[in-house]
């Protein structure tokens, strides 16, 4: 039993494998890679050390760092593993040089976590700004960055940007565009974004969009003219945003008002 899944996002390839018999020859990769052992023990050859990460350990290669893999005592393994290019991670800190990890594992459950969300979030592909969000809460819970570009509260910049977002309403939202605009990259915006209001662009996006959405509801009784001016793809979409924030779904609230 050998399986390997491989699936791409946002330029971060994510790996899903479970194996009993098979071992990686020594090797090493460009990016950085960062996993979680699932189930099972991996056992590993690391700079002269042999390494066994357990069932819920999180894993950390740095580029260019040579490792072997295997199941330890044949047991069936089964981890996740992130392949983050060095140039993204640098562009989602402060950072000005490539950051190594000074430790092959640890656990940690808020990592753990944020590296099993991002993963989940590649592999039922779900949207490249949900994704950009997730990397970056798993970024910041990595704490390879400890300076903050923004410490203070910009109102001004948060207030456009929130502007810049309601304009999108009925389009995809353009998170490059706005950071642009900003004078930022796209994760310092993200970054900022959170921290001023506590969720992601993305997040404010779709809140915004179901808020319009029940207004449209509340006046016209029209589910469909709400569809089709807030830009949700359907009345799934629409149902399972509106749904998640209410409890009801959109054609359900909507059905109180007749």
């Amino acid at each position: 039993m050998n399986e390997f899944t491989f699936k791409n996002a946002i330029n971060i390839t994510a790996l899903h494998a479970k194996f009993d018999d098979f071992m990686y020859k020594t090797h090493a990769h460009q990016e950085y890679a960062i996993g979680v052992t699932l189930n099972g023990i991996q056992a590993y050859n690391l700079k002269n050390d042999f390494i066994l990460n357990h069932s819920n350990g999180v894993m950390f290669f740095n580029p260019e760092q040579n490792h072997d893999g295997m199941a330890y005592n044949n047991q069936t393994l089964e981890y996740v593993m992130l392949y983050i290019k060095p140039e993204q991670l640098l562009e989602a800190t402060n950072l000005k040089d490539l950051y190594q990890f000074d430790k092959p594992n640890v656990y940690d459950e808020t990592i753990k976590h944020n590296i099993l969300r991002l993963t989940s979030a590649i592999f039922n592909e779900e949207p490249d700004d949900v994704c950009y969000g997730l990397f970056i809460t798993l970024v910041d819970s990595l704490q390879v960055d400890n300076s903050h570009l923004f410490t203070q509260i910009d109102d001004k910049k948060l207030i456009l940007a929130q502007e810049m977002i309601k304009k999108q309403l009925a389009d995809k939202l353009n998170i490059d565009n706005i950071a642009h605009y900003l004078e930022m990259s796209k994760y310092q915006f993200i970054r900022f974004f959170k921290r001023q209001t506590g969720i992601t662009p993305y997040q404010y996006y779709i809140n915004y969009k179901v808020e319009m959405a029940k207004h449209i509801i509340e006046t016209y009784k029209d589910v469909y003219w709400a569809i089709t001016e807030c830009g949700f793809v359907d009345l799934t979409h629409l149902n399972k945003c509106f749904k998640y924030r209410y409890g009801v779904t959109a054609y359900q609230y909507m059905s109180q008002f007749k």
